[in-house]
């Protein structure tokens, strides 16, 4: 069981380890093929254009840190047109994000995050929160509810235009506010592809 502690009079799970420092991109693979995954996402990074990527494990188990070089959703757009121009290469991973911004885990800090990204978000245009904890004790409704009240917009859970993705690793949380397609779910995409002749 983690060790936990108390900061600020939360309790917290602490990290193995940190995060790469300034990681834009995060991506899922099985719990036991995270070092072929971190071999797989560093190729296929430099492969789109970036020449020098830095990939690494993250401490929570099927989960892997990165920073490229490129802007992290243009990273996913070009990682997207080599998935299918290429599908074969994409063996291990899972799904890759963008993060645009990293923040200490605080409810306030990540309300004010998400509510500066979120001025991209036109009138008329809707969005959904997409939340994934992992090591910390607050709730997914209070994150969501109160990251919602933020933003001045349409929320649509299907249909939507933006994605307010929120990444929550330990003390640190990941922030993207991402078009509906912002981020790349490997397994899903290969098989919508149409078998080449």
């Amino acid at each position: 069981m983690d060790r936990q502690y108390k900061k600020g009079g939360v309790s917290q799970y602490p990290l193995i380890q940190p995060l790469i420092p300034d990681s834009n991109l995060l991506a899922t693979s099985e719990i036991w093929r995270e070092s072929e995954a971190c071999s797989e996402l560093w190729m296929l990074l430099r492969a789109v254009g970036d020449e020098t990527p830095v990939v690494d494990r993250s401490p929570i188990r099927g989960l892997i840190a990165a920073k490229t070089n490129l802007e992290p959703i243009e990273a996913i757009r070009r990682l997207r047109s080599e998935l299918q121009e290429s599908p074969e290469i994409f063996r291990v991973l899972l799904r890759v994000m963008p993060v645009e911004e990293l923040v200490p885990t605080d409810l306030d800090g990540i309300m004010e995050t998400v509510q500066r990204l979120a001025s991209k978000i036109g009138e008329g245009e809707s969005f959904r929160i997409t939340l994934e904890k992992r090591r910390t004790h607050l709730r997914s409704r209070e994150v969501i509810d109160a990251v919602a009240e933020r933003i001045d917009r349409r929320v649509d859970l299907e249909g939507y235009d933006w994605n307010v993705l929120i990444e929550i690793i330990g003390r640190t949380t990941g922030i993207s506010v991402i078009p509906r397609h912002g981020l790349l779910n490997v397994q899903k995409e290969k098989a919508g592809l149409s078998p080449k002749r």
